[in-house]
């Protein structure tokens, strides 16, 4: 009884972004995960007072970020009262942190996702944002695959880049990004969709910040029939 009495008080502490730790028995101790806290800003708070070594596994990818898949609001390590700390007037954070990198196509694993090597190391795969093409064994999966494939061939260098409307990383641990093929097309999401090979994507109710844009394109390969409009929908 005692446990679950202290969980649920931690747990109502994170949710209101309290930063103020008290230090409990041993006994009382709960492990935490991502799925426990509201926020990404209630979990970085929990996490810069939890002590060193990350001790609730809460930073996967050891960039001293917690829980980045979490909706925002968003605050990133040693910045528990959600303030920019370069700012010297000590004026809050405009906006969540928005993700840059570069990188190779490795492969293509389907007409929405890619494995990419970044020029900072590692292969992730990368989860294009706003387009949802057909899944492996259903109708136009194949071409999906192949159209992306012809504008991201391998070895390609591709810059990808994050929506601060939406999550960095999806359950799977795949980045979600805009992704643009360097000395190709600007968004390779909105050339699937002006080509015919996918639908539109809205994750948890939130439309991408592109999303008028990729509509724009889906209706006009659905007027014209093009890619799988004709075939496979």
């Amino acid at each position: 009884m005692l446990k679950h009495t202290v969980r649920a008080l931690a747990l109502l502490l994170v949710g209101l972004g309290l930063s103020t730790w008290v230090q409990l028995p041993a006994s009382a101790i709960v492990d935490r995960d991502c799925g426990d806290f509201p926020s990404q800003a209630a979990a970085q708070n929990f996490f810069n007072n939890a002590g060193p070594g990350d001790p609730h596994g809460l930073d996967a990818d050891n960039n001293g970020i917690a829980c980045e898949s979490n909706p925002c609001p968003c605050i990133g390590r040693g910045n528990p009262g959600g303030q920019n700390p370069g700012n010297t007037n000590n004026q809050q954070n405009q906006g969540p942190r928005i993700y840059r990198e570069t990188g190779n196509v490795v492969r293509v694993i389907d007409g929405d996702t890619l494995k990419v090597r970044l020029r900072t190391g590692g292969v992730v795969s990368v989860r294009m944002l706003g387009i949802n093409t057909p899944e492996r064994g259903r109708c136009g999966a194949g071409e999906a695959t192949d159209n992306l494939s012809e504008m991201a061939p391998v070895r390609s260098t591709v810059q990808l880049v994050s929506d601060p409307s939406q999550a960095a990383k999806d359950r799977y641990g795949r980045l979600l990004r805009y992704v643009k093929r360097q000395g190709g097309y600007n968004d390779l999401s909105f050339r699937q969709a002006w080509e015919g090979y996918t639908k539109r994507y809205v994750f948890g109710g939130k439309p991408v910040a592109r999303d008028r844009e990729y509509v724009r394109g889906i209706n006009r390969a659905r007027r014209v029939d093009a890619g799988l409009w004709g075939t496979c929908w």
